[in-house]
């Protein structure tokens, strides 16, 4: 049996299902998930080869591949190699229902030069709020609890966060689907661990988009919902409501693990919008950042 490090940012109800199911078991792996405190820790750590694969914001890996000035101030040869979600409700939340009172509010986001920062900046601007202040404040759940205690007064949430969020009182304002057509998680592993580890990678990227593929089609639904309860913490209601997030079409899993041109086209946009350094979808699939060798992520 094989051993996946695969690094994470919040609990994976997809892992957890394969796990359940047997599928894991069958190709032989075992996963053992890593969970980000950042998204810098986690291309660090994965950079440094103690993690086999991440599941990641396909804006990171842009990032550590193709820009020098990210957080680490080192790039790699790091690889999409299977898109994996439409975001599972990634919206911008806020302690307050009314759009004015996010005048002069506080963000929390992970890194303020990172993918999810610039869907908060781009909701914002859509919503016409200019003057808030940014804070680092880590990984998605961190930032659920950031903002639950009143750390921050806005900040974006999903993967059940988002659930647990509006559950404790906080207001889901707009959603990353105003922005067109996106990718929030993207299965990513480092060039030398493609090469060097093919069979084990393949095998998680069949498994993974064969189980997406039966959840999205109704398959193991108490074996999820039970999941998400164990994993995420949820109530029944926000379990159930976080497995239908997971089958839905624009939002949901994956089960193709292909991330669109037009998927990649707004991560990029959404970039350049905040980054002195212009990239173009064209220029950053010639870096070679989309490896569909093993089974996934080709348009």
């Amino acid at each position: 049996m094989r051993t996946v490090n695969l690094g994470t940012f919040s609990p994976s109800v997809l892992v957890e299902v394969a796990a359940r199911t047997g599928a894991l078991a069958t190709a032989g792996l075992t996963v053992r998930e890593m969970p980000a405190t950042s998204s810098p820790a986690q291309f660090s750590h994965l950079l440094d080869g103690e993690l086999d694969a991440v599941l990641t914001n396909p804006d990171n890996v842009v990032a550590y591949r193709c820009l020098p000035d990210n957080p680490l101030n080192r790039t790699a040869d790091v690889r999409i190699l299977a898109a994996v979600d439409g975001g599972l409700g990634l919206s911008l939340f806020s302690r307050h229902e009314a759009v004015d009172e996010l005048h002069g509010g506080l963000l929390g986001v992970d890194v303020p030069t990172s993918g999810f920062a610039f869907v908060a900046y781009a909701l914002l601007e859509q919503l016409g709020i200019s003057d808030f202040s940014v804070e680092a404040m880590g990984s998605t759940p961190r930032r659920t609890e950031a903002l639950l205690s009143g750390q921050c007064a806005v900040t974006v949430l999903n993967a059940g966060n988002d659930l647990r969020a509006e559950a404790a009182g906080a207001h889901r304002i707009a959603s990353v689907t105003a922005l067109g057509p996106y990718v929030g998680t993207v299965l990513a592993a480092r060039g030398e661990t493609v090469e060097h580890d093919r069979e084990m990678l393949s095998s998680l990227i069949g498994v993974l988009l064969t189980t997406a593929a039966e959840l999205v089609n109704g398959e193991h639904r108490d074996l999820a919902l039970d999941a998400a309860q164990y994993r995420l913490d949820l109530d029944a209601n926000a379990s159930a409501r976080y497995l239908a997030t997971l089958m839905d079409t624009t939002e949901g899993l994956i089960p193709s693990g292909v991330m669109s041109t037009a998927a990649q086209e707004t991560v990029i946009d959404l970039r350049n919008r905040r980054s002195t350094t212009a990239l173009t979808p064209a220029d950053v699939l010639a870096s070679g950042i989309i490896d569909d060798s093993l089974g996934g992520s080709g348009d």
